[in-house]
């Protein structure tokens, strides 16, 4: 699959969409390779750093990540912590890494699989990545008028556990009427390989709509939230295989099949990834597991 530079990006006589921008609509998905500088992503990685090291997570709260839907729903659905986690920055642990009182059975900076889901509006760091000048532009490039951000997160990737994300659309979880009004910016914060993780896609797979979707559940149901649908059992064989270099950048339409598998290496996967919703004529299903609150209502991109 060709991939394209953010210099290919910018050569754009008279100001129309960029060729490249049509293969993104054609695929779901576009590679942009060295869109961040190595340093942009050692601020990011020294920032995340420094974060965990201050990470105080009560024991009651260390809430265990999984993509499976049936983990999903009894480690997320039955924790507020998930649920309320949208304006906060907050801690998500790998399968195994807690003993049964909840304290850490390796290094706690080893058993981290995600923080969200707020770093893009209350960390510095995050926060002038996430509305850099580069990325308000190719906001601009891709036709988005009023793109609000609705969440982040860092994902580490954890070498030798960093556990397989199951095949997803992204629509799943954050859901809008109509469909076709989210967009994920994934970026390498190291080389992203087959043998540590990388993103694999069905090229093509967002143009049939969504196959379930997560929802909040009804006041006094043992979960916080359910799915509703199947996801069905797709091809391996159609899926191909997204390696990127330390600083590229993946846009991931929000209905297009994605996947990553266990990180069996050696080297970990870090990555930031942030979530944004064209807000112009678009509706926010008041279903989804996230919600903006008076605290934090989803900011524009656009500064």
């Amino acid at each position: 699959m060709a991939s394209v530079t953010q210099r290919q990006l910018q050569q754009d006589p008279g100001g129309k969409q960029p060729p490249h921008l049509f293969q993104f609509h054609k695929d779901g998905f576009l590679v942009l390779e060295r869109f961040f500088t190595a340093e942009e992503c050692d601020r990011m990685r020294n920032q995340i750093q420094r974060i965990v090291a201050e990470m105080e997570v009560p024991p009651h709260c260390r809430t265990e990540f999984s993509t499976k839907e049936q983990e999903q729903l009894q480690e997320q659905g039955s924790s507020d912590y998930f649920l309320t986690s949208g304006d906060k920055i907050r801690f998500f642990f790998e399968k195994g890494v807690l003993d049964e009182r909840g304290n850490f059975r390796i290094p706690k900076e080893k058993s981290v699989s995600k923080i969200g889901h707020a770093l893009h509006a209350y960390d510095p760091v995050f926060k002038q990545i996430t509305h850099s000048s580069k990325v308000q532009e190719l906001g601009r490039k891709l036709g988005l008028e009023r793109p609000v951000v609705v969440q982040s997160m860092y994902i580490f990737k954890q070498p030798g556990i960093g556990g397989e994300v199951t095949p997803h659309q992204d629509a799943t979880f954050l859901h809008t009427e109509p469909l076709g009004r989210m967009l994920g910016f994934w970026i390498a914060l190291e080389d992203a390989t087959r043998e540590n993780g990388c993103l694999w896609f069905i090229p093509g797979s967002h143009t049939s709509g969504i196959n379930r979707r997560m929802v909040r559940a009804a006041p006094g149901s043992s979960t916080c939230v359910e799915f509703v649908g199947s996801e069905p059992a797709y091809d391996n064989s159609q899926f191909i295989p997204l390696p990127i270099s330390k600083g590229g950048l993946i846009l991931i339409h929000g209905e297009v099949v994605h996947k990553s598998e266990l990180n069996s290496s050696e080297s970990s996967r870090h990555a930031f990834t942030f979530h944004v919703m064209e807000a112009k004529d678009t509706s926010w299903s008041k279903e989804n597991w996230l919600q903006p609150t008076p605290e934090l209502p989803f900011p524009s991109l656009y500064t």
